[in-house]
């Protein structure tokens, strides 16, 4: 479906709903709002297949101005508002964006933004900034009735830039120019979820990421309610599961151990028996944090793997997790094969380079070189992740390829590294990089955040290093540990490994003294 049949035949079913304030927008007015969306693209001189692209926090006005550009037929480009402002204008210009819409509340930055910006419309929802003019007053009398040529329109995401710049995947407008057409997204959430028009959905992460944006949209399509977080906070994120008796939802692991670090008298005070659907992505999640959180909340906690570029996906149930337990499950979307370095298709069990077959296809905007390099001699396609098939067909995980760390001819993932350190009590998050060394090619360096009870000191850095030796071996084991107040980590779970080189210099002369 489209929100605009829901609306036709439930027109004052609610949408969404803002966590924070209780704003609640029905189908009617995500409609009509859209659509004076859509006429003030068109009106900026926006035509299909045309590239808009905006910088929001989770604000109440983004999903309809999304929807606006969805059914004027554009690619709407979602921009991190965690980014700074240089990173966020290289986004803005790669995609060829001929507007950029920001919300004022979206953080300091937005007062920067305009001076990165080449000669597009600049609007701002919440008020004239800084070279953006107010959309309200722009908008307010457009019409409520749709646009002539409505054509569904796509996005155009772009990846965390954990290691690098951020990548652009594009892929084609849909030749239909009916907005009710089935959606692939939304059929596989049908089928693997059940959601439907009783799905209450809670986002509680920004709906600038892939997975919150495309989950809410397919909620949607198919006449849902989503709970929109303004901002997570794990005890808020509980009670708001018991207030909207919220039946789907969705989480990355940094969400799951913040929460099971809430004490035990909190964790308690919560009904969340409506929950049928905990999904949770974007990053591995260590088996002692899902195995607690199945203990927690039952059998609910459902996992995937896919990725913005959305070549392949895979999939696993509670119950299918607990015989098979790391596993991100089998696939549901092309066909996995493993492959050493030399494009060599490997056996169950063996460690390579994570590819699907017959997967859709896609294009790294304005890098024809990252595009082909994501494509193996056989024309299979990878995310740039590495990992193993059991004899059954799951896949397990061990870490992204650009953050492999070879200590003396070994190969050292330091997600298993950051699992072992955040089962420690004190340790809120963790960091482990790769940094040159004279006698065995590199070490592994960690970065610890705390959690606030905890104290940093040299009597915890041995605590935890004594922690780390009865479960890893002497490869893996770091040569130093740092103490950071908060590591760089997006809301959808991605750690910005690229931002932690200064400390990690750091680290490196304290390692050498």
């Amino acid at each position: 479906m489209h929100p605009s049949i829901v609306a036709r035949s439930h027109p004052d079913k609610v949408a969404y709903i803002m966590a924070a304030t209780r704003e609640a927008v029905t189908y009617r007015q995500l409609d009509e709002r859209s659509n004076q969306g859509a006429h003030l693209w068109r009106s900026l001189g926006l035509e299909i297949g045309d590239v808009i692209a905006f910088y929001f926090d989770n604000h109440p006005r983004f999903l309809e101005l999304i929807w606006a550009a969805q059914r004027a037929g554009l690619y709407y480009v979602c921009v991190s508002n965690r980014l700074t402002p240089a990173e966020a204008g290289y986004v803005v210009m790669d995609s060829g964006a001929k507007a950029l819409i920001v919300s004022a509340s979206a953080g300091p930055n937005v007062h920067a933004l305009s001076t990165e910006m080449p000669a597009i419309a600049l609007l701002a929802v919440g008020g004239a900034v800084n070279g953006f003019r107010a959309l309200e007053p722009v908008i307010a009398d457009l019409p409520t009735t749709p646009i002539s040529d409505q054509h569904p329109g796509q996005d155009f995401l772009y990846s965390s830039g954990t290691t690098g710049r951020p990548k652009g995947v594009k892929t084609a407008l849909s030749p239909s120019s009916d907005l009710g057409a089935d959606h692939p997204y939304t059929g596989r959430l049908i089928k693997l979820y059940a959601i439907d028009g009783d799905t209450r959905y809670l986002s509680p992460a920004p709906i600038y990421h892939a997975a919150p944006l495309r989950w809410a949209m397919a909620v949607q399509r198919v006449g849902g309610t989503v709970v929109i977080l303004e901002k997570f906070d794990p005890e808020n994120a509980l009670s708001q599961i018991e207030i909207f008796k919220v039946t789907h939802s969705q989480w990355v692991p940094t969400h799951f151990i913040r929460m099971l670090k809430l004490p035990a008298e909190v964790r308690a005070r919560y009904d969340l028996s409506s929950l049928k659907v905990a999904l949770h992505a974007a990053a591995p999640c260590p088996i002692p944090v899902k195995e607690a959180m199945l203990a927690w909340w039952g059998p609910v906690i459902y996992e995937y793997y896919s990725g913005t570029e959305a070549i392949g996906m895979c999939a696993i149930s509670p119950y299918e997790w607990v015989t098979h337990k790391g596993s991100v499950g089998r696939a549901m979307l092309g066909k996995l094969r493993i492959c050493d370095d030399a494009d060599a298709v490997l056996g169950p069990g063996q460690v390579g380079d994570v590819y699907f077959e017959d997967g859709p296809a896609f294009e790294y905007s304005n890098a024809p070189e990252k595009t082909a390099s994501s494509v193996n001699s056989h024309g299979w396609r990878t995310m740039g992740d590495v990992g193993y098939v059991d004899a059954e067909g799951f896949l397990y995980l061990c870490d992204r390829k650009d953050f492999m760390i070879i200590v003396g001819g070994v190969n050292v993932y330091p997600q298993e590294i950051e699992d072992v350190l955040v089962e420690h009590p004190s340790v809120a998050d963790a960091a482990v990089i790769g940094m040159p060394d004279d006698d065995m090619g590199q070490r592994p360096l960690a970065i610890v955040e705390l959690t606030p009870s905890a104290a940093p000191g040299d009597a915890l850095r041995e605590e935890l290093m004594a922690f780390m030796k009865t479960r890893l071996s002497t490869a893996k084991m770091p040569a130093a540990l740092r103490f950071e107040p908060c590591l760089p980590r997006e809301p959808n779970g991605k750690l910005m490994k690229r931002r932690l080189l200064a400390p990690a210099q750091q680290m490196q002369k304290e390692w050498s003294r």
